[in-house]
């Protein structure tokens, strides 16, 4: 630890950072077309209709969408990101103690994705921590920054409150009404990725995460500046997610995919990095229990749409990324894919 090369401020990037050349990140990338949708008539009965279509949409055509009028204030989006610069700018050895490989640990400091561990490592650093419920897991969260817990703590109760919201959103245009997973959501896990992406020297041949999609119901993304990109719907090239202030980016994820049976799409994404500036970004995926499997809604099972998925818990996912490199395109949702004539 305190040893890579993001780290130490490299002023070149090492062989192991450096992607294979079809996955290289464009400077000048084209902005994604990303569906914004105004959440200020969640509560009109009158104009709910209109807010459910929109998500809806945005799930079935692009896994992804921002969010405005969401009801998080500024002051409690700023206190996130400052919370997450103040940890992950702390010097080593205040860190140190949550270091750790081991993705089963509920609170662990990294780097990359598996430190040292991967054959590509990733121009990241990083903090992951359980959040709900709260009172259960704030007091395993670093003590410093003095504010640390104050302020993301404040961030995930009312981030965790808008996720339920959304759900119910989705699974009543789904048919299956807006109580259908929130109270599982609600008795589910919370895991917060808090995450600095530093400068790099050589923004064109590394990469902050490489493609993959979340393993959650949904993850609603808070973030300082521009750098996620999606991969565009004919699966060849990537685009950059613009940036917008207050906003907060909403994908969906693999649970929510199984779950409609491949109506919605778990979004593939990745993080690229720039040689100015640290970017920082949290990102608070909701997800069920730690062994509560998800499986397809029953009820939108016929004789013309068939199970296509096995069911699958959050533990089964941190089982397998502990033994794959994600890094080498290994996906747990492939291995959830039944094959079509089985």
């Amino acid at each position: 630890m305190g040893e890579t090369a993001q780290e130490r401020g490299f002023s070149c990037v090492p062989e192991c950072y450096k992607v294979e050349d079809s996955i290289r990140p464009c400077l000048d990338p084209k902005n994604a077309g990303v569906p914004l949708v105004d959440l200020d008539g969640m509560s009109n009965p009158a104009q709910r209709p209109r807010v459910a279509k929109d998500i809806a949409n945005a799930c079935r055509r692009n896994g992804f969408f921002h969010v405005i009028n969401h009801g998080i204030s500024q002051p409690i989006l700023d206190g996130a990101i400052s919370a997450a610069s103040g940890f992950l700018n702390l010097p080593n050895e205040d860190k140190a103690k949550f270091m750790s490989n081991d993705v089963h640990n509920p609170v662990r400091y990294g780097t990359s994705v598996k430190d040292g561990e991967d054959n590509v490592q990733y121009w990241r650093v990083f903090l992951k921590h359980y959040a709900h419920p709260l009172k259960e897991w704030i007091g395993l969260w670093p003590n410093t920054p003095f504010d640390y817990r104050e302020k993301m703590g404040e961030y995930t109760m009312e981030v965790q409150k808008l996720a339920l919201k959304i759900v119910g959103i989705i699974t009543e245009f789904l048919g299956l009404g807006p109580a259908y997973l929130t109270n599982k959501l609600d008795n589910g896990l919370q895991v917060m990725a808090v995450n600095s992406y530093p400068s790099c020297p050589q923004p064109e041949l590394a990469l902050g995460l490489p493609p993959h999609t979340d393993y959650c119901c949904l993850t609603i993304l808070l973030q300082d500046s521009p750098g996620l990109q999606i991969l565009d719907s004919d699966g060849k090239s990537w685009k950059l997610v613009p940036f917008i202030k207050s906003a907060l980016q909403v994908h969906v994820g693999d649970q929510l995919e199984v779950l409609s049976n491949g109506r919605y799409k778990s979004l593939v994404h990745r993080v690229t990095v720039n040689s100015e500036k640290a970017r920082f970004s949290v990102a608070s995926l909701h997800c069920l229990g730690l062994d509560v499997k998800m499986s397809i809604a029953k009820e939108l099972l016929d004789k013309e749409n068939r199970n296509r998925y096995k069911e699958s818990s959050f533990r089964d996912f941190l089982n397998f990324i502990s033994k794959n490199d994600i890094g080498e395109g290994k996906s747990f949702l492939n291995t959830l894919m039944k094959i079509q004539n089985e």
